[in-house]
């Protein structure tokens, strides 16, 4: 078995914006595993975002790439070897997965072209009129999942925006979802939040920065009490919040302390296949659900995501996923997924 590296910048077809800032460029490096004659071969993707992932400084030279996966190989767990290094993990994972053809992965309804992964359609910020516009394309794909990017141009903006499609499309015809990517300060999220549950949002992603788990667990509170009292509230999903919290036992104290509604998962940043699937089963057993996002990967990353969704959420998965990102790129990667309508399908394989 021989391991190779190779580095793939990917370039966006417009900005792509959130409330941190925008991204023209994503670099990745590709692991391809060969064995000795060449012919079967396994694909991961190791692809930390800038200013966001826990291990952004790990991969700037490949001899320090090369060097941790030789080490993390000759221990005893490689997983747990690469656990500080969450996107390096879940490139190591998908190659060998793949290079073996894992039943993990490989043994489901999606992974033999039988069912589609139904996704939300993903509206990048942009002005009034940009979004709009996405939105409406969104849905003439077919998507009846849409999330908004939220928290970085006018706020009276994003409510007309909001509003409008409200006023066109009910909770029953369109499930909105809004991400805020923690752009505001806690103080900010409450009153916000409060005038976003009057239009029947499904939740809003990571409304404050992370690391701030008194402020978010009160924030989640809050929700929980307008329920009970039969008003509208807005479910917080954790996003960003999950990023760096590698052990198991930081997970538990995480979800105890703030008891999230839902949580998001995001295998680069958040543990790779490793920690995604410990992060499923201890949400899972407190009542919280989850679902599963690409992290503007290529198509070798999306598509990891896609069948490790595919295995972690059952063979009939009802709830859209966040695996929108394979169309953003000008030189993105061919692999065998293809968009029907609004669902993600793995291409019918050929037999040899």
């Amino acid at each position: 078995m021989n391991i190779s590296l190779s580095p793939r910048p990917l370039h966006f077809r417009k900005p792509a914006r959130t409330s941190r800032g925008e991204y023209m460029t994503h670099d990745a490096i590709i692991i391809t595993i060969r064995d000795e004659e060449g012919k079967r071969i396994g694909l991961g993707e190791c692809a930390p975002l800038p200013d966001l992932s826990s291990d952004r400084d790990a991969y700037t030279r490949m001899s320090d790439v090369a060097r941790l996966i030789e080490e993390a190989l000759q221990s005893e767990n490689y997983a747990e070897t690469l656990r500080p290094y969450p996107a390096l993990l879940f490139a190591l994972e998908s190659a060998m997965y793949d290079y073996q053809q894992n039943p993990l992965l490989y043994d489901t309804p999606f992974a033999r072209s039988e069912v589609g992964i139904p996704m939300n359609g993903l509206v990048w910020m942009s002005d009034y009129d940009d979004m709009l516009a996405q939105v409406k394309a969104k849905l003439r794909q077919g998507f009846r999942c849409i999330k908004l990017k939220i928290g970085a141009i006018d706020w009276q903006e994003e409510l007309r925006l909001i509003s409008t499609i409200r006023s066109r499309f009910s909770p029953d015809t369109l499930e909105l979802r809004v991400d805020a990517n923690g752009a505001w300060t806690p103080s900010e999220a409450e009153e916000k939040m409060a005038t976003l549950a009057q239009y029947d949002i499904h939740s809003i992603e990571q409304p404050i920065a992370p690391y701030q788990w008194k402020d978010m667990a009160h924030l989640c509170r809050l929700q929980e009490e307008a329920k009970a009292q039969g008003r509208k509230y807005l479910p917080v999903a954790l996003d960003e919040e999950l990023i760096g919290v590698n052990s198991l036992e930081e997970k538990r104290l995480m979800l105890d302390t703030i008891r999230p509604q839902y949580i998001v998962i995001k295998p680069t940043l958040h543990g790779g296949m490793t920690g995604s699937i410990e992060w499923v089963s201890e949400a899972g057993k407190r009542g919280i659900p989850s679902w599963m996002t690409s992290a503007l990967e290529s198509n070798i990353g999306l598509r990891n995501v896609a069948l490790l969704a595919a295995r972690v959420y059952g063979p009939r998965i009802t709830f859209p996923q966040g695996l929108g990102t394979g169309l953003l790129y000008t030189d993105n990667i061919e692999m065998d997924m293809e968009l029907r309508g609004s669902k993600m399908w793995r291409a019918q394989v050929e037999e040899a």
